[in-house]
């Protein structure tokens, strides 16, 4: 194909499309493209699934690639200039699989830690989750690759029917917490694309919502990319072109059918202007992705995998940045030269749990395990131990590295057949060797299939020791297993619904067989697209919908006596100096597709720590989870580490600040609750027959606590260092434009270097409506600041720092009063105060630069800043316009 559409005119394009030619651009083709239209040299252009890596174009041929920590990792850095560079980095990786749009950032608010996606989004506050999310797309968009602000425009924050619920909320909640990190990356980022949420606002369909679209995205912050729908989030032909969405997403479209578009143009449901429209936005939008990417567009399509020395080093730094340190009794941390025996316990020490489940899964190109990165970090003068502990699988593990192919190649051979006229498999088509026993088949079948088909996977499966093993399979279609020729798990012919899958599989189907050490047995699984057998269940998320996903799973993991491995577990702890153990949760237990139904730890994870700490008081827990559960343990044990999801470099950061390479600086970007009724939308955690009530209104995250009097686990900004930090010196000096300068210097007292994140809140005069006590509204970090050296940090405030949205106005609103400025180490710990005082009112709607939207342009005399009480505040010289 030429290049001559890299400098065509976008309206003479139009003219030239036949109708199905227009129809055929505002759908994709398939799962991951949209659609070329060869005649006129139109190209298609490639995306992938984010937010902490690029899978490329196949579930099923997953090309491996590298997997960063998740977005509340990230956002525990408090670093917009690393979150930018990791949005780099994504680019360059989105590139390597001939991808120019990344499905990413999450801009949505953790508002219930439970969800199942929580881990997607950054934070449960507004104004850090959209700092955020401008530096990620800012880093995307300065490489050519379109973020789309993923997961999703709006209010994508549960799982529990969630194509269907309706988030019913305040107009000022919408605006204040869930469209607020959308509208900051608007107003800093500019992304070039959006993607609609599966939910409802105000009775409609996000994809189908004019007035979310086009009122609020359009015409108030002036956005002029494209709208794109989440995957199988459009429910209707003529509503959502007519709100504003370009794209229907996956192909081939359900929806934009050529007979159904011209049906609905006949009967003016549908105009050719808006048609027209349409085509022209998403022409343009392939013409600027076209542009900066010439040579991915238009290049072999070919996927490959990007590994190196400086991007596994950066990985590590970015990980190790994202850890944050919780508690530190005693100065249990760091362990270098402290100790001799070490004993590594729990589930996830030699486990790959890199990542949260869903559309952000992906095949790592590597992995440290939590066991490797520590005994590296220790070195070898440390005598480290290991055992299990417990359990706390959701589904069995997979079992890719105990499978090589019958001729001794890694991993097993998947054959494809085509069926005949009565459904039986008859000619093989292809023959692929995965290294995963998870088949994801949603978005792959090779050329020339049948409607439906089958596979056959087939491999020798080796496990190190004698006894008694158990497998597991679980699918999304139909499958059978058999070892050694024994059918072994029928789950074919009858099914139990589960939630693999998004919802749309079976729970796993066991057997436990003993099996002999190092001696391979033949593994057959058999799989077929056929739907599955008529069931007598009355789970109306599964038969409500239908059967988009496909695929089959093997687990299995050696089977252990639960109480003698806490027995032996405890043993290994008495007779360690120190214990740490890893566990928490996996892909398994927070993913896309559910929500979590408690906060407790799988498994008998906590009876585990809790044994570990009576045998050993120097016990640390290392936690990998993507959001907040329950510590019951927490006065027992010594240390506690947050560490997220943290990508390939998972061993290795915990490692470093475990020995004290790394001193470690997150500051949680969510509230900790003690338990599931403490967290502020409680009880109405998920959709309530077809309906999320947002009870809490803009009393989200740590406002609901400070208001209620809660106290919680651990406060929003928490975390501690190896070293201690002053500050002083508060000083708010007058700015050019719509901002105010707040500087302060924070002073190392310890003795160590170290990093520490400056954080001001803002409290309100009162308006005669319920107000946070406080909420973030700037934020900076004081990086390697040496023992005894004094840096200063410096924060930019806009006029939304002290605006609110008046549902009587329909407009932001900064009132005249006094408002309260407390700067401090965390929501917690505010050390120092001030006062600034607003005398005229201002009222806007739309972003702040789009003047034409301002209903008041002189807002803000010079107004007098005064000192209340300021602990160290020299200067307060201070104004915003």
């Amino acid at each position: 194909m030429s290049r001559s559409f890299l400098d065509a005119s976008i309206p003479d394009l139009v003219k030239k499309l036949h109708v199905d030619e227009k129809v055929s651009l505002l759908a994709g083709p398939n799962w991951w493209n949209t659609s070329a239209v060869e005649r006129l040299e139109i190209p298609a252009i490639r995306m992938s699934d984010g937010p902490n890596g690029v899978r490329g174009s196949s579930h099923f041929l997953s090309i491996p690639a590298q997997c960063m920590p998740c977005a509340t990792g990230l956002a525990a850095t408090f670093d917009p200039d690393l979150v930018r560079e990791v949005g780099e980095f994504l680019a360059e990786e989105a590139k390597i699989k001939s991808s120019v749009v990344l499905l990413a950032p999450t801009c949505n608010i953790q508002r219930n830690p439970l969800g199942g996606r929580s881990f997607e989004s950054f934070s449960e506050d507004p104004h850090l989750s959209g700092t955020l999310s401008a530096a990620y797309v800012n880093g995307l968009q300065s490489k050519g690759v379109s973020a789309s602000d993923h997961q999703t425009f709006v209010a994508n924050d549960q799982e529990i029917e969630r194509t269907a619920a309706e988030s019913v909320m305040s107009d000022r909640a919408l605006r204040e917490i869930y469209l607020y990190p959308f509208m900051m990356a608007q107003i800093h980022a500019k992304p070039w694309a959006y993607m609609t949420s599966y939910g409802r606002i105000k009775g409609v369909h996000c994809s189908e919502s004019r007035e979310l679209l086009q009122g609020i995205l359009r015409d108030e912050w002036g956005f002029d990319g494209i709208i794109m729908s989440d995957w199988y989030g459009t429910y209707g032909t003529d509503q959502p072109l007519n709100a504003g969405l370009e794209l229907e997403m996956p192909g081939p479209p359900r929806w934009r059918t050529l007979t159904l578009m011209l049906h609905t143009m006949s009967c003016q449901k549908l105009l050719f202007t808006t048609l027209d429209e349409r085509v022209t936005n998403m022409l343009a939008f392939i013409q600027r992705q076209a542009r900066r990417n010439p040579e991915i567009v238009y290049g072999d399509g070919k996927e490959g995998t990007r590994n190196t020395p400086e991007m596994h080093a950066f990985g590590r730094r970015v990980a190790s940045e994202s850890v944050v340190l919780l508690k530190n009794a005693g100065g249990v941390l760091p362990l270098a030269g402290k100790v001799k025996k070490v004993a590594l316990i729990g589930p996830s020490v030699h486990s790959r749990v890199i990542s949260g489940g869903g559309s952000a899964a992906l095949s790592p190109s590597y992995v440290v395990t939590p066991f490797e990165g520590i005994k590296a970090a220790l070195g070898d003068d440390v005598n480290l131990s290991f055992h299990t502990g417990c359990y706390a699988h959701k589904y069995l593990p997979t079992l890719e590295d105990k499978l090589t192919t019958v001729d001794g190649k890694p991993g097993w051979s998947a054959t494809f057949y085509k069926h005949d006229e009565n459904g039986n498999p008859t000619e093989a088509v292809v023959t692929y060797v995965l290294k995963d026993t998870r088949l994801k088949l949603n978005d792959f079948s090779p050329p020339g299939m049948t409607p439906t088909w089958t596979i056959k996977v087939e491999g020798n499966l080796t496990v190190p020791r004698s006894g008694p093993f158990e497998l597991g399979l679980t699918v999304a279609g139909r499958a059978k297993l058999w070892v050694d020729g024994k059918l072994t798990i029928d789950n074919w012919t009858h099914q139990t619904p589960g939630d693999f899958f998004y919802g749309q599989g079976t729970i796993e189907e066991k057997a436990v067989l003993d099996l002999e050490g190092g001696k391979p047995v033949r593994i057959n699984v058999e799989y077929t697209t056929i739907p599955p057998p008529d069931t007598d269940s009355n789970d109306e998320r599964r038969n409500a919908q239908p059967a988009l996903m496909r695929g089959v799973r093997l687990g299995g993991c050696e089977k252990i006596d639960p109480d003698k491995a806490v027995e032996d577990a405890v043993a290994l702890a008495k007779e360690s100096d120190v214990v740490i153990f890893v566990g928490g949760l996996t892909p398994e237990w927070e993913s896309e597709g559910f929500d979590r139904p408690t906060l407790s730890l799988p498994g008998r994870q906590d009876e585990v720590i809790a044994r570990l700490a009576e045998a050993n008081p120097q016990t640390v827990v290392c936690l990998q989870v993507g959001s907040a559960v329950a510590m019951p343990w927490v006065d027992s044990v010594a240390g506690i580490l947050q560490t997220w999801y943290l990508g390939n470099e998972v061993g290795n950061a915990i490692g470093d600040v475990i020995a004290g390479k790394v001193n470690p600086a997150g500051k949680l970007p969510i509230t900790l609750p003690v338990k599931k009724q403490d967290i502020p939308a409680y009880p109405h955690l998920g959709s309530e027959r077809g309906k999320i009530y947002y009870r809490e209104d803009v009393f989200v995250g740590y406002k609901h606590y400070q208001a209620h009097g809660v106290k919680p686990m651990f406060p929003f900004g928490f975390g501690l260092s190896y070293t201690t930090f002053s500050l002083s010196n508060l000083d708010v000096m007058m700015s050019d434009g719509p901002v105010a300068q707040l500087s302060a210097k924070v002073k190392n007292e310890g003795w160590t270097t170290g990093s520490q994140v400056v954080q001001v809140y803002i409290s309100y005069p009162e308006l005669g409506i319920a107000m946070p006590e406080m909420q973030l509204r700037g934020f900076a970090k004081a990086k390697e600041i040496k023992p005894g050296e004094v840096k200063s940090v410096e924060i930019k405030m806009d006029k939304y720092a002290m605006a609110f949205w008046d549902e009587r106005e329909d407009a932001w609103m900064v009132m005249p009063g006094k408002y309260g400025v407390h700067v401090g180490f965390s929501s917690d710990e505010l050390l120092l105060e001030t006062e600034v005082e607003v005398t005229e009112k201002l009222k806007w709607r739309g972003l702040y630069e789009r003047t034409a939207y301002m209903m008041k342009r002189n807002v803000f005399s010079r107004p007098s800043w005064m000192a209340n009480r300021s602990e160290g505040a020299d200067s307060l010289q201070s104004a915003f316009r």
